[in-house]
């Protein structure tokens, strides 16, 4: 397994590992992982196997607070999974970061993705304190608009 940064040529492979991780992540469109490929590479790395796609994170650093790099999503192939390819993706994004002089990795979950809670706070994320939990989750209400609730997790940069 190695990492790379997403290319174009990528866009249906990571579609499809994309649509695995429902319902918690949800594949986006063409344009946008045309965007994510060609604009935010360095901060999306796809982890390969031989010709396979097994995992990937879409990644961004922020514009408006150039410290942080929000991860938008985390997928490992079922098939692949436990075999350290999360770490690595997310070592990939976390040396963009440092390299950038950012301060930190945050991203949200949806309250009722327990696995999630388990694979970020092992990997050093803090869930961030919000208003109300959810089995024994700590989650800001309407975090990304009306409804949206959602478990915030950060890793805070050397």
């Amino acid at each position: 397994m190695k990492t790379r940064p997403l290319n174009q040529n990528d866009i249906p492979a990571i579609i499809d590992l994309m649509e695995l991780g429902t319902p918690f992540v949800r594949p986006r469109t063409e344009s946008d992982y045309w965007l994510y490929a060609n604009l935010f590479s360095g901060t999306c790395p796809v982890a390969v196997d031989g010709d396979e796609l097994t995992g990937a994170i879409i990644a961004f650093r922020s514009q408006d607070h150039p410290d942080d790099i929000y991860i938008q999503d985390v997928v490992t192939h079922p098939e692949h999974r436990r075999r350290g390819i999360t770490t690595a993706l997310l070592n990939t994004v976390r040396d963009a970061a440092l390299s950038f002089g950012c301060s930190r990795l945050y991203l949200t979950s949806e309250p009722e993705n327990a696995p999630a809670h388990q694979t970020w706070t092992r990997r050093g994320f803090t869930n961030v304190a919000g208003d109300h939990t959810v089995n024994g989750i700590s989650v800001i209400s309407n975090y990304k608009g009306p409804g949206k609730h959602r478990a915030v997790y950060e890793l805070q940069l050397a």
